[in-house]
């Protein structure tokens, strides 16, 4: 077995990744939610691939993210040795920068792998209460 290992541990986190792009947003007060069904990365320990589901919830500010560019952007983790939660925490990290968001969240519901499934959940600010 492999040991697991400081390098493990931070996999991931400063790969170079394709840059998110946004738009102009023209409207207040709404709330997008966008699903990524085909996720996948590499488990950094055995390299055994990952998938699962990530949904991204937040509401625009200024911006609202150009979806090519998050597809692009998911795609290059295919190959990436990351762990799940620091691919949520991750892509969390790149929206906010970004999209500059009111508030966010970024939920990864991995498929089972050894008869373990897990959901990842990540936030940036609170969404308002109307």
């Amino acid at each position: 077995m492999v040991k697991y290992t400081k390098q493990h541990a931070r996999a991931g986190l400063k790969t170079k990744l394709p840059k998110l792009q946004v738009l102009p947003n023209q409207f207040k007060s709404y709330k997008i939610t966008i699903a990524i069904p085909e996720y996948t990365s590499l488990c950094p320990k055995t390299g055994l691939p990952d998938a699962g589901t990530i949904t991204i919830e937040y509401e625009p500010e200024k911006y609202f993210v150009e979806l090519k560019s998050l597809k692009l952007y998911i795609l290059a983790y295919r190959n990436l040795g990351i762990f799940y939660e620091n691919a949520v925490n991750r892509i969390l990290k790149d929206f906010v920068k970004a999209v500059k968001p009111r508030w966010a969240i970024v939920r990864g519901a991995f498929n089972p792998r050894g008869g373990i499934t897990s959901v990842i959940e990540a936030k940036y600010g609170k969404p308002r209460t109307n």
